[in-house]
């Protein structure tokens, strides 16, 4: 077996089946597509290599071969390799990858200039319908040139897909592998949720007590980062409302952050709340705000005391603003016998689309039991690491939304 076989699908099924052309062009961040490949793989793609000249001189084609199990098309031959996998076939591969791609290689594709493999590849998937993504890196001079922008629009008015470059000094870099990975899945994944915009509030509210502590709890925003990237790859537009919380929110995420309930309502006044189809609440809010104290409160003291008011409930003010939306929102009991009650209850009192139940034990970790209570249909207990129980989450979504 070829060491690439021992990592396909390691981490997960979502590439499973899929067939990607990997181009690869002569920017210097060539270097990384060695680590783009084998993380295709353990996604369970199955990725071939393609190779400009230029790229030949800054990665060796021995290196591709041994990241993918596949030879590298360093020039077109009687195969007619840019057909097969490209053209207009009974079973043309499902996506080409360009990853980096020059300014040269992106002018070429708008101009039709066929003059590498790599190019010549993109005509043919261009003229039979076969995805394409881009993903430009270069120096920043060059990326911001007029003519590469007016290219880089006539390659999306014929249907191509890009990643923005992070722009850091004067450099238009490659994006992290991981987003360039997440991409390719929304790309060519289950896309069962394209064209629904969701709003994910997660994180925990963190009240100050004085002008240094703060009430809070320990929630680790993980199940909402997880909710995020999964809707995601499933093709959704999300957008995170994000509190205190210590799991990184992927940079491509778009989010705001929160500290307190009162920043929560503010945000439900600023924005437009009926833009999203949907919302889901798994953010841990407080129930009670205590009375900021002015300064810091002393230390020494062998007591004190805090004067707290209930808080206003989050779940009233998204159904005023978001009438039509379907919401789903989340439940915490200590002891899972009380979860189905109480999971129901806030169903019912709060007029959700569905509601999640599940107990103090997944707080801080990568596990978690939950208790799945649509509106409609039978509940369900779901275990398992939070990345599985997240797409569970959006099942619910999915057929609240029918």
């Amino acid at each position: 077996m070829h060491p690439a076989e021992e990592l396909r699908g390691k981490k997960d099924s979502k590439l499973s089946s899929k067939r990607i052309v990997l181009g690869i062009t002569g920017s210097i961040a060539a270097v990384e597509c060695i680590k783009l490949a084998r993380e295709l793989i353990r996604h369970g793609a199955t990725v071939y290599p393609v190779m400009t000249p230029a790229a030949t001189r800054i990665i060796h084609p021995d290196a591709l071969e041994f990241a993918t199990s596949h030879k590298p098309v360093v020039q077109l031959t009687g195969q007619t390799e840019h057909v097969s996998w490209c053209g207009l076939v009974a079973d043309p591969v499902d996506l080409l990858l360009i990853s980096p791609c020059t300014a040269n290689t992106i002018s070429k594709i708008a101009r039709g200039i066929d003059d590498t493999p790599v190019t010549t590849c993109a005509t043919t998937a261009l003229g039979s319908g076969v995805s394409i993504l881009l993903v430009p890196a270069m120096h920043l001079s060059m990326y911001d040139h007029k003519i590469v922008q007016k290219n880089i629009d006539i390659c999306k008015d014929h249907g191509v897909l890009f990643i923005d470059p992070p722009i850091t000094g004067n450099k238009a870099k490659l994006p992290e592998v991981s987003e360039i990975v997440e991409t390719v899945i929304r790309t060519i994944g289950r896309q069962d949720l394209q064209k629904k915009r969701i709003l994910i509030i997660g994180g925990a509210t963190a009240e100050p007590i004085d002008d240094i502590r703060v009430l809070t709890n320990r929630s680790s925003g993980k199940t909402a980062i997880s909710l995020c990237v999964d809707a995601f790859e499933r093709g959704a537009d999300v957008e995170l409302w994000y509190g205190h919380a210590t799991e990184p929110v992927p940079s491509f995420i778009p989010f705001k952050r929160y500290q307190t309930v009162t920043d929560l309502l503010k945000l439900l006044k600023d924005k437009h709340l009926k833009q999203f189809d949907s919302i889901i609440v798994c953010a841990a809010i407080a129930n009670y705000i205590p009375k900021k104290q002015k300064g810091k409160i002393r230390s020494g003291k062998d007591t004190i005391s805090l004067q707290c008011i209930a808080a206003p409930i989050i779940l009233e003010a998204l159904r005023l603003h978001a009438p039509e939306a379907t919401i789903i929102a989340f439940k915490t009991e200590a002891q899972k016998k009380n979860v189905k009650r109480k999971t129901q209850q806030l169903l019912t009192k709060y007029h959700l689309n569905g509601a999640v139940g599940n107990t103090l034990a997944g707080f801080g970790g990568e596990h978690n039991e939950i208790l799945i209570l649509p509106k409609k249909g039978e509940s369900s207990w779901k275990k398992g690491k939070k990345e599985e129980l997240a797409s569970v989450i959006l099942d619910m979504l999915r057929q609240s939304n029918k």
